[in-house]
C-alpha cells in the first residue's frame, strides 16, 4: 500500500480520501480550512498536516481536489506547495478542473524535478465521489498512468488515459459541454411540459425509454419537476467549467455556440440567487 497526501477535502475530496484511507494506504491530508482537516481525521483516522508541503513529505503520491487554477497553483507550486517537499519518483494526481494550460505547466514542473504528473478530472459529482464510482479522464505520460491507475482505482468506476498532460483537462471540458447541452434541452422539455398541462410522470415515462434518455433525465428529471437543486456541484462551478472550455475554444478556433448562450443562462441563474443550487437549476429561468 502507498503513503499518500491528499489535498482538499471539499464535497468530493473528503470522500476520495476516504476511499483510500479504506483500501489500506496511508493518507496525511491537507486543507486550507484547517478545521476540515481536523473533522475528516476524527471520523476517518490518518493524519494531518499544517501545509501542503508538509503533507508531500516522504510519501510516494500526492493527489489534489481543489477549486480553481489558482488553488491548485499554490498548493502545487507555491512556498508551501507540494511540489517543495515531493522527490524524483513521486507521484503527483490532480483531480481539480483547471485549464489544460495549468496541467501542462505542472507536467512541465514536475518533469524537472523527475515527478510523474497526471491530469485527472473527475465525472460523477458529490454521490458519484461518496460511492467510489467516478469516471476519471486522464492526461499525462504511460508510466504515470501505470503508478496512478492502482491509486485510482479506490474511488473510480471508470478510468481512461486520454492523452499526454492536458488532455484529461480538455476531455472534461468535452463533458461540461455535453451535459450543460443536455441540461438545456431538459428544462425546455420539463417547462413545456408543465405548460402543456401534462402528466409529468407519464412524459417521463414515454420519453425515458427511448432516444431522449440520458443520466440527466433518469436522475434530475424528478427533482427538476419538484423545484429541488441541492445536488452538490454548483452553478457556480459549472460557470467556472464552461469558461475553461470557452477559453480553450477561443485558443483553438472550436465553435461553442451553445455553449456561451447555457453559460449566459446560468449568469441568469445566479443572479436569481441560484449560484449554489446544482446545474439543473437551469430551469428555474424558465419558470420564474
Amino acid at each position: 500500500m502507498a503513503k499518500i497526501a491528499f489535498i482538499g477535502l471539499g464535497v468530493m475530496g473528503a470522500p476520495m480520501a476516504g476511499h483510500l484511507l479504506k483500501a489500506g494506504h496511508k493518507v496525511t491530508v491537507f486543507n486550507r480550512t484547517a478545521s476540515k482537516a481536523h473533522d475528516w481525521v476524527e471520523r476517518h483516522g490518518g493524519q494531518y498536516a499544517e501545509t501542503s508541503a508538509k503533507a508531500a513529505e516522504g510519501v510516494d503520491a500526492v493527489i489534489a481536489c481543489v477549486g480553481a487554477d489558482a488553488d491548485l497553483e499554490e498548493v502545487a507550486l507555491g512556498s508551501d506547495g507540494s511540489f517543495a517537499a515531493m522527490h524524483a519518483g513521486t507521484l503527483f494526481i490532480d483531480h481539480t478542473t483547471v485549464s489544460a494550460r495549468l496541467a501542462r505547466k505542472l507536467s512541465e514542473a514536475g518533469e524537472a524535478q523527475g515527478i510523474h504528473c497526471v491530469d485527472a478530472p473527475v465525472s460523477g459529482g458529490q454521490a458519484g465521489a461518496e460511492n467510489g464510482a467516478l469516471a476519471i479522464m486522464c492526461g499525462g505520460t504511460k508510466r504515470a498512468m501505470t503508478l496512478a491507475e492502482p491509486i485510482m482505482q479506490a474511488y473510480a468506476a471508470r478510468i481512461v488515459h486520454c492523452g499526454e498532460a492536458g488532455a484529461g483537462q480538455q476531455t472534461k471540458m468535452c463533458n461540461q459541454l455535453a451535459i450543460a447541452g443536455v441540461l438545456q434541452g431538459l428544462s425546455e422539455a420539463l417547462h413545456l411540459a408543465k405548460r402543456s398541462s401534462l402528466d409529468l410522470d407519464k412524459v417521463f415515462e414515454a420519453i425515458s425509454g427511448g432516444a431522449a434518455q440520458s443520466w440527466q433525465m433518469d436522475n434530475r428529471w424528478k427533482t427538476m419537476a419538484k423545484g429541488e437543486f441541492d445536488f452538490g456541484f454548483a452553478v457556480d462551478w459549472m460557470r467556472k467549467d464552461l469558461g475553461l472550455a470557452l477559453d480553450e475554444a477561443e485558443a483553438n478556433g472550436a465553435k461553442l455556440e451553445l455553449a456561451k448562450l447555457v453559460d449566459g443562462y446560468y449568469a441568469e441563474v445566479q443572479a436569481m440567487g441560484g449560484a449554489r443550487q446544482d446545474t439543473s437549476s437551469l430551469v428555474r429561468r424558465l419558470e420564474e
